[in-house]
């Protein structure tokens, strides 16, 4: 394990490495790659209400930051997964923004990215309010080039987000070479809801959607049926529960695993089910049993809805451990709920600062601090 301290508005206060332990000289020369559209993200909070027709609201706060898959490729980053990124930017002040903040501030790579003149930044006006969210989006269409490389280096993972009656040839290409791939889904537009139109989910090890999206492709009447459906189109089925928790099934080993959601104040739900799949990404790789891969993605996701925004709110390493050091502090608490997560006591750097930490919101035309 290797820790480092920095400041400044990007920087994480403590960086694990929780593949430090398995590394070895012929590795791979990334942990994880993605590829798919960075959207410029702006997010009102505080909102009393929705906003209603014909009148104006005021939000008590606004923060600015890099989304779309850029929610996830930040995610896995600040866990500390060497994460690649091929995506299209802008020309604009706000593509130019993006960059700065994945490279120089997350430590993305953004070697297979490109700058597309003439091409403005997709933006996407969240507003948050009784813990959920409204959002408006406003781009063109994307580029003619493909941004996924034909050939995308080599990771030992690469996520992958399904599209309905859509193959990504680079999707075959990793997985050819190693490479394991996790896949999430969107909402199926068409209806069909038919697991033949997701032709790469034969590449995949691992399928990662919500109850209701794992039941309407399986026809289970239950989450916890349709994991086990889906199996036997996939080696390893996780279902997010929301409020309940997640359900897992090694479709090769038979296990099963389900553990429930940590309770919390809930301020915006965006970004949260990057954070779970980044988290079950990094125990996956760290070679953790499979509940506590569940947990682990379940305690990333519940942080992270603590605070507003996709990437901004994504935990590091030093947000998990002033939770543990946090929950711990409380009388009464329940051991077995404590033991539930005892496992990344080795990993835990010393928190500097007090839980529940607050990152600072970049906001497009200020400096970046010292």
């Amino acid at each position: 394990m290797t820790a480092s301290n920095g400041e400044g508005p990007h920087s994480r206060a403590a960086q694990v490495d929780p593949l430090a332990g398995l590394r070895a000289h012929d590795d791979p020369p990334w942990d994880v790659y993605l590829t798919g559209t960075v959207f410029l993200d702006i997010i009102f909070t505080g909102l009393d209400s929705a906003p209603v027709r014909g009148t104006e609201s005021w939000a008590r706060g606004m923060g600015s930051s890099p989304g779309g898959v850029a929610n996830m490729a930040t995610a896995l980053a600040r866990l500390g997964l060497r994460t690649s990124l091929a995506a299209a930017f802008g020309d604009d002040h706000y593509g130019e923004y993006c960059w700065d903040a994945l490279e120089q501030g997350e430590r993305i790579d953004l070697s297979t990215s490109r700058t597309v003149p003439g091409w403005h930044s997709p933006v996407t006006v969240s507003m948050a309010y009784e813990g959920e969210r409204t959002m408006v989006s406003h781009g063109h269409e994307p580029p003619p080039e493909e941004p996924a490389p034909d050939c995308p280096p080599r990771a030992r993972a690469a996520v992958a987000s399904l599209t309905p009656g859509t193959r990504a040839p680079w999707i075959a290409g990793a997985a050819g070479k190693g490479t394991r791939i996790f896949a999430d889904v969107g909402w199926d537009d068409t209806g069909r809801w038919d697991l033949a139109g997701l032709p790469d989910l034969a590449h995949c090890e691992a399928f990662l959607p919500n109850a209701e999206e794992a039941m309407r492709y399986t026809g289970a009447t239950c989450p916890r049926a349709a994991a086990h459906a889906l199996t036997e189109h996939v080696p390893l089925a996780v279902v997010t529960l929301g409020a309940e928790g997640a359900y897992a099934v090694d479709g090769r080993t038979g296990e099963t695993a389900e553990v429930p959601a940590i309770e919390v104040e809930a301020m915006d739900p965006t970004g949260a089910g990057d954070v779970f799949v980044a988290g079950f990404v990094t125990g996956t790789l760290a070679g953790w049993p499979l509940a506590d891969r569940l947990a682990f993605a379940g305690l990333t996701a519940a942080l992270s809805v603590q605070e507003f925004g996709g990437s901004l709110s994504a935990p590091g390493w030093s947000e998990i451990a002033g939770w543990w050091r946090r929950v711990q502090s409380y009388d009464h608490q329940d051991p077995a709920a404590l033991g539930r997560y005892a496992f990344l006591e080795p990993l835990l750097p010393e928190p500097s600062r007090a839980w529940p930490l607050r990152r600072a919101v970049p906001t497009i035309g200020f400096g970046r601090s010292a």
